[in-house]
């Protein structure tokens, strides 16, 4: 392994990753750890915002899963990130849809997924590539959507797993630390009213966030909110990027932080800065 430093981040959909981790993948990445990407679908039911990209979603032949692979692979470029992988294989499992949508009844999405079968996938990630550091999201899915809720499941299971030598054939590999990712209501709250996309009135029209005293760890990226836009940017169909801020298709805007927020779930707390929170996710 040619970094002693690595660390593996599991989202749902092509775009989670610029949106939630963006900064934290591209600082890790400039700062020469190992960074893994594991993406969960190929997001084939997002809403298109371009009309004319909007035909790519006009049905289910899966053009817009093609198309956003390739987003995708333009946003890791961006950030750094070299060594990104679906799990199971792009197409293995499709994306869900919100939760209550039909599509949630799809034997093939993966809100279906057989737990095990998925995590025994990442558990062979986890083995080949030795992380130390986990990341993915808390167990409401960061807002409740299913895949996202299923991509923490899968996450936890296969860190569970991963060192337990019955379960697979490789050799084992214990983690020593697991995220899910946060943010903070007081963070968010500094976004209530402002930016150039719809504004909303108060912080729980935005419908997500934690307590701050949830919110264990905060990485200082600053420096690479450049990196992050840019990732933002190449996601296309589903974001619109307009001075500091983005939007998905609902218009709402939010800001594009240089500064990530993040819950250590399992694993020893690393060195506090002044706010007594981690600086970083690797720890002591």
């Amino acid at each position: 392994m040619t970094s002693e430093r690595r660390i593996l981040f599991v989202h749902a959909h092509p775009d989670d990753e610029s949106i939630g981790t963006g900064a934290t993948m591209a600082r890790y990445a400039a700062e020469g750890a190992h960074v893994v990407l594991v993406t969960c679908t190929r997001g084939e039911e997002g809403d298109v915002i371009p009309s004319e990209l909007r035909h790519l979603g006009a049905d289910r032949d899966d053009r817009l899963g093609q198309y956003r692979v390739g987003e995708l692979a333009r946003a890791c470029a961006a950030l750094g990130v070299h060594d990104h992988r679906f799990l199971g294989g792009a197409g293995r499992w499709r994306d869900s849809g919100m939760m209550g949508a039909p599509t949630n009844d799809d034997p093939a999405c993966f809100w279906q997924a057989d737990l095990d079968l998925a995590a025994a996938e990442l558990v062979g990630v986890i083995r080949e590539v030795r992380p130390q550091v986990v990341v993915t999201y808390d167990d409401n899915g960061y807002y409740g959507h299913p895949d996202h809720i299923q991509a923490h499941r899968v996450a936890w299971r296969a860190f569970e797993k991963a060192g337990d030598p019955s379960f697979g054939e490789e050799e084992p590999w214990t983690p020593s630390r697991f995220y899910a990712t946060a943010m903070p209501l007081s963070v968010l709250a500094r976004a209530v009213d402002t930016g150039p996309f719809k504004r909303l009135a108060t912080v729980e029209e935005f419908g997500f966030g934690v307590p701050d005293e949830q919110v264990t760890t905060r990485v200082d990226a600053t420096a690479h909110v450049e990196a992050k836009i840019a990732a933002l940017r190449a996601h296309r169909t589903q974001l619109s990027v307009s001075g500091g801020y983005f939007a998905l298709s609902n218009d709402v805007g939010q800001p594009v932080l240089g500064e990530e927020y993040y819950t250590l779930l399992a694993g020893e707390p690393g060195p506090a800065g002044e706010d007594g929170r981690e600086t970083g996710l690797f720890g002591p």
